[in-house]
């Protein structure tokens, strides 16, 4: 009895969890090899996190930055997918276990990414809004136009600023892009919404507990990310951390409480591993593997990505948790599978740091790329040109090069949509249902699915 109902072929079997970056760069690489792959993922499209923030503030409509996996590997004839959760792996007999049924594999290859870090705290993680796929970015983007909604009907004050406040915790390239477009709202779009409502007292907090913003960037990166979110009206609030949200002050470091019903949480990343897949993590929960990508202790079993911790010399703590790592290491670690199979010497992963960049806002960015540090608009054009470049599909392209344009000549976001009320649930973390907040707006059957 086969109930994935994958085809027995003579070829050695490549089972790949996760249809995130590594995933897919190490399948389109296989795509032509004569081995089978078979790919798990719980969603059946890819996303394009890059630019979750810009579906989650209106900028962009989900299907803008998600591609389906079925379609990005047509005509693949070896390559086969199924939409579903993989609950374990057994390394020893080289099983896969999912939600509908099992599978042997003669390599098994983790690569399940990250999920949002809340460091343990349970009433953070209840109350705040992950952005980390494309449910919790819609989400996102229907609390805020919720709040906004309300705050229209609210006649205290206090109560109708928290409504119209944001805080933004965690100070990377998301959060930093995150408070440069509700900047950007607040500047461009939000007044013509909501005319009835002054948004002069809408305040947009930005807290990091570093000593700066964009650490893992140049210090003059961080300087002209902070000063242009200054001049664009973002509080900044550096090394500070925050200790907790009762859904109406989010509490901070300094005996400080700042007023807001929406808390974007996106202070960091810790992995995903699979059940099975490793017998001990490193720190972040990052499965440990040898420059081959090989689970360290195994011989069939190995992760990609996020989800794997490579520690060398010129990275210590693993590789950053972004995407050139994971796009890198699916491509090498085809060769490697390949070379197995054949028989021959395996070659160790070396990363190759193509630079980084991040977006403030219309016209506003920072790049450091192989040594020379850009900003303003040459950092900002580079940013659109390395993300549109980036996007699976010729339609997903032309759909965001579109979007981004009518923006730039009209500055307006024309997704501005309740699809879907977004209401929290008692007893819930991300994805489960949240805690916390009470929106008069929402239908009570109107439950956001995760």
């Amino acid at each position: 009895m086969n109930p994935l109902n994958i085809p027995e072929l003579n070829l050695p079997r490549v089972v790949i969890i996760g249809g995130g970056f590594g995933g897919i760069n190490l399948a389109e690489a296989l795509r032509h090899e004569p081995v089978q792959v078979v790919m798990f993922d719980k969603n059946n499209y890819h996303t394009f996190q890059p630019l979750l923030y810009q579906v989650a503030t209106g900028g962009l409509e989900p299907d803008s930055i998600a591609f389906p996996l079925r379609k990005l590997f047509k005509g693949a004839e070896r390559f086969h997918f199924r939409m579903a959760e993989v609950k374990e792996i057994d390394p020893v007999n080289q099983i896969v276990f999912t939600n509908l049924g099992d599978i042997h594999a003669d390599f098994i290859v983790v690569a399940t990414g990250s999920k949002t870090n809340f460091f343990g705290n349970a009433e953070l993680e209840a109350r705040c809004q992950g952005m980390k796929n494309i449910p919790e970015a819609l989400d996102l983007r229907s609390l805020i136009l919720q709040n906004f909604e309300a705050a229209l009907l609210e006649e205290d004050i206090s109560k109708r600023e928290g409504l119209m406040n944001f805080v933004v915790v965690g100070g990377g390239p998301t959060g930093v892009e995150t408070a440069g477009a509700l900047a950007e709202l607040k500047k461009h779009i939000l007044p013509s919404d909501y005319p009835e409502l002054d948004l002069r007292r809408m305040q947009i907090h930005l807290v990091e507990a570093g000593p700066r913003l964009l650490s893992s960037m140049s210090l003059e990166a961080s300087q002209k990310a902070s000063r242009d979110l200054k001049k664009m009206g973002v509080h900044i609030w550096l090394n500070t951390k925050v200790l907790n949200y009762d859904s109406q002050f989010v509490q901070i470091e300094g005996n400080k409480n700042l007023p807001a019903k929406t808390v974007i949480w996106s202070a960091g990343v810790t992995a995903n591993p699979v059940a099975g897949s490793s017998k001990e993590y490193i720190s972040s929960m990052r499965i440990p593997v040898d420059e081959f990508n090989r689970v360290k202790g195994e011989s069939v079993v190995f992760a990609v990505g996020d989800v794997a911790g490579m520690k060398t010399k010129e990275y210590p703590d693993s590789h950053p948790m972004v995407a050139q790592p994971a796009i890198q290491q699916g491509k090498h670690l085809a060769g490697n599978i390949l070379n197995l199979i054949y028989k021959k010497p395996l070659i160790p992963f070396k990363y190759k740091d193509l630079g980084s960049m991040a977006t403030v806002g219309r016209n506003k960015a920072v790049a450091d790329i192989m040594g020379f540090k850009f900003g303003g608009r040459i950092a900002w054009i580079m940013w659109m040109g390395v993300h549109l470049f980036s996007l699976a599909g010729f339609r997903n392209k032309l759909v965001v090069f579109i979007n981004w344009f009518w923006s730039y000549i009209t500055y307006d976001r024309g997704t501005r949509l309740i699809i879907r009320p977004f209401r929290r649930k008692n007893g819930g973390g991300p994805g489960k249902g949240k805690i916390g907040i009470e929106n008069p707006l929402a239908e009570p059957d109107k439950i956001s699915m995760n």
